[in-house]
């Protein structure tokens, strides 16, 4: 498991890739708004397949990548992250938008949330300065403690070599 510190930067990674997916949805599945006095440019079958290419054989549709992959039909973060060209992608039906907006804004709250957690456990928050300062200083006196520990055990293991070493060496003396 990863120290608070990487799952906050993971955390805020993944806010920034939600965040990323959600505006390219919406800017590719968005209903066309109506402009007085222009054309209407709607399509009156949403997502539906794009026409014959014109080099191609008369039977052959361009598949978009709904149709190449099932999962991607009800994923919009997928499908928006799947590199298509946003003008052969046509805007989804209101509902269908709706719907796919609430959810993306769900998952956005979500990791929000996630990432206030993990802000509200980190180590040193809620406490002033001076406990900090106090802790940091116990926790140096502590480290020096252990190191001076772990030297003396290293003496003692040198000690401990050196003496299994001569009874080493007096061992085959006496064969």
């Amino acid at each position: 498991m990863a120290d608070r510190l990487t799952q906050l930067q993971d955390c805020l990674d993944d806010l920034a890739t939600q965040m990323f997916a959600s505006i390219r949805y919406i800017q590719t599945r968005h209903q066309y708004g109506d402009i007085p006095g222009q054309p209407d440019m709607s399509d009156p079958t949403p997502n539906a397949p794009a026409p014959l290419q014109p080099n191609a054989a008369p039977d052959t549709l361009t598949a978009t990548a709904a149709e190449q992959n099932p999962a991607l039909a009800n994923n919009p973060e997928a499908s928006a992250l799947e590199g298509q060209d946003p003008a052969q992608i046509g805007p989804d039906d209101p509902a269908t938008f709706q719907a796919a907006l609430k959810e993306l804004a769900r998952d956005l709250v979500l990791k929000e949330q996630q990432i206030e957690y993990l802000i509200s456990v980190l180590p040193g928050i809620g406490e002033s300065e001076a406990n900090q300062s106090q802790r940091i200083q116990v926790l140096e006196k502590e480290l020096r403690e252990a190191d001076e520990e772990r030297k003396k055990a290293l003496e003692e293991r040198e000690t401990m070599l050196d003496k299994l070493g001569a009874l080493a060496g007096e061992c085959k003396r006496v064969y």
